[in-house]
C-alpha cells in the first residue's frame, strides 16, 4: 500500500536518512526546534561509525583555534565557516555536558570522553533524540528521494512514499560499509539533479610497486622518521628537494613547488602490500589525486635529525671503531631488526665483510637508503577500508549557510555525503556534527 502523500500531518514533516553523526544531530535539532521528525537509518542501530571512530573512544572535535581547524579540510573548508559560527566545539562540548558526557585533551588537540568509550557518546545523542521526541526507525532502507513539481516531497521505500516537507540526506561516505556507509547518499543526491565530485579513499594505506622489500619488513614501525611523496618516478627523487619542514594539507604557508607532493615526519609502518600508519594515511589523499595525474614514488628519511654530512661521518666514524664487525651487525646499530636483510640485499654488501673493508662507495649507497628510501606508489587500499571518503555531492550546488540543495527546494545535506573531508584529529566528526545542526534547524523552519 502507498502512502498518502496528502496527509497533512506527515507532510508537515522532517525526515533524516542515515543516523549517523550529522544525521542524530539533525534530527534533534529539528525536533528541538518544534518539527515532526522521523530519522532513518538502514542498520540496526544509529552511531555505527562514532562508536569505531578513534579506536572505540570517539575523537569528538580538536582544539585547535578556527583558523587551523579550517584549513585541515583543504581549499573547501572555506564551506564551513557559517556552520562553525553557529555550532562549533564550545557548543558540542557544552551540548555533551548537558547529557552527561565530560571531555578531556589529549596529544594533538584531539578531544575525547573521559571515559574513553564512544558508547557513551551515541547514548547521549539516543537521550537527545528521545527527549525532543524524534522518531527513530532502525532497518529502514531508502530507495530514494521523492520529488514532484520540482521539490521535495519525501522519501521512497519498498513500501512505498513516506511524504515530508523536508528531506535531510546524512547518508555519510562510502568508507566502512559495516557502518551502512556504501555510498546510497550519492546515488540518490545524483538522481534528482547533483553533481558528485568525484569519489576517493581518503586516510588509507598505500600499496607499492616494489611489494618484495616491504613485505619483508612488514610489521615494522618507525618513529621519527620524514615521509615525503614525489610527483616523479623514485628513480628520479632528488633528496636535496625532501624538505626540512612538514608539508601538506592545513600545514603549507606557501603555495608548494617542484615535485614535493606533500612531506610529513612522524609514525610509519611498512605492511605487506606497501606502507600504512600515521603519517602515510595522511598524505594519502593527496598521494591518490597526483597519481591520477601521474607517477608518485615516496622517500621514507630513516634518520632526520641528522644532515647527510652527519650521517656520513658517523658511517665512517663506526665502521672504522668497528672495523672486525660485519656489515650485518653494523646494521644493527642503525636500523630495527626486521629491515637489516632487507638492507643487506638492497645496498649488495656482503653480510659478513667487515666494516674496515667497506668502501666509501658502499658506505655511500647505504646513506643513500637511510635518508631517502625509495618506493613507487602503484595505488592505495580499497575505499571499503579507506576511514573517510573525499569527493561527494558538491559544495556548489549547496547553500553554506542552510545546508539546503540549491537545485531542490526541501532537500538539505549535512557530513561526509558532501564534499569535505579532513586529517585525522576529530575535524570530520565536528563538521557532520556542525552541518548537522544547521540542517536540522534550517529544515525544521521550512515546515
Amino acid at each position: 500500500m502507498r502512502v498518502d502523500l496528502n496527509h497533512e500531518p506527515e507532510t508537515g514533516r522532517v525526515i533524516i536518512v542515515g543516523a549517523g553523526a550529522g544525521g542524530m544531530m539533525a534530527a534533534g535539532r529539528a525536533a528541538e526546534m518544534g518539527a515532526k521528525v522521523l530519522l532513518l537509518e538502514k542498520t540496526d542501530g544509529p552511531g555505527k561509525k562514532i562508536l569505531i571512530s578513534g579506536k572505540s573512544r570517539c575523537n569528538l572535535t580538536n582544539a585547535l583555534e578556527l583558523p587551523e581547524f579550517i584549513a585541515m579540510y583543504g581549499p573547501n573548508g572555506r564551506f564551513l565557516h557559517s556552520a562553525f559560527r553557529r555550532f562549533f566545539r564550545e557548543d558540542l562540548l557544552s551540548f555533551l555536558r548537558r547529557y552527561g558526557v565530560e571531555t578531556k585533551v589529549e596529544r594533538g588537540g584531539r578531544i575525547f570522553p573521559v571515559s574513553g568509550d564512544a558508547a557513551d557518546v551515541v547514548a547521549a545523542f539516543r537521550r537527545y533524540l528521545k527527549d525532543q521526541h524524534a522518531e527513530l526507525r532502525t532497518g529502514a532502507r531508502v530507495a530514494g528521494i521523492a520529488v514532484r513539481g520540482g521539490r521535495v516531497e519525501g522519501v521512497r521505500t519498498v513500501e512505498g512514499v513516506l511524504p515530508a516537507r523536508a528531506v535531510i540526506l546524512a547518508t555519510g561516505g562510502a568508507t566502512w560499509p559495516a557502518t551502512g556507509a556504501t555510498g546510497d547518499g550519492y546515488r540518490m543526491a545524483a538522481t534528482v539533479g547533483h553533481t558528485i565530485t568525484r569519489l576517493r579513499p581518503a586516510l588509507v594505506p598505500l600499496v607499492v610497486e616494489e611489494v618484495g622489500p616491504a613485505k619483508a619488513m612488514q610489521g615494522v614501525s618507525l618513529r621519527n622518521v620524514r615521509l615525503t611523496a614525489f610527483s616523479i618516478p623514485a628513480e628520479s627523487i632528488d633528496s636535496s628537494q625532501i624538505p626540512m619542514k612538514d608539508v601538506g594539507r592545513g600545514l603549507e604557508t606557501k603555495r608548494r613547488r617542484g615535485p614535493v607532493i606533500e612531506s610529513r615526519m612522524g609514525e610509519m609502518l611498512f605492511t605487506h602490500f606497501g606502507i600504512g600508519g600515521p603519517i602515510t594515511l595522511l598524505m594519502s589523499l593527496a598521494v591518490i589525486d597526483a597519481l591520477a595525474e601521474g607517477p608518485v614514488s615516496v622517500a621514507i628519511d630513516l634518520k632526520p635529525a641528522l644532515t647527510a654530512e652527519q650521517l656520513r661521518t658517523r658511517l665512517q666514524r663506526d665502521f672504522d671503531r668497528f672495523g672486525k664487525r660485519g656489515f650485518r651487525s653494523l646494521l644493527g646499530g642503525l636500523l630495527p631488526r626486521k629491515m637489516i636483510e632487507p638492507f643487506v640485499e638492497m645496498t649488495g654488501i656482503l653480510p659478513d665483510q667487515p666494516g674496515s673493508q667497506i668502501g666509501a662507495g658502499e658506505r655511500e649507497r647505504l646513506l643513500s637508503l637511510l635518508k631517502s628510501l625509495r618506493f613507487n606508489i602503484k595505488g592505495s587500499l580499497p575505499m571499503s577500508t579507506a576511514i573517510v571518503t573525499a569527493g561527494g555531492v558538491s559544495l556548489k550546488e549547496i547553500d553554506p549557510k542552510t545546508m539546503a540543495s540549491r537545485l531542490v527546494p526541501g532537500l538539505f545535506f549535512c557530513g561526509e555525503v558532501m564534499d569535505l573531508d579532513a586529517d585525522t584529529g576529530g575535524y570530520n566528526l565536528q563538521a557532520a556534527f556542525s552541518t548537522g545542526y544547521v540542517a536540522g534547524e534550517e529544515a525544521a523552519a521550512i515546515v
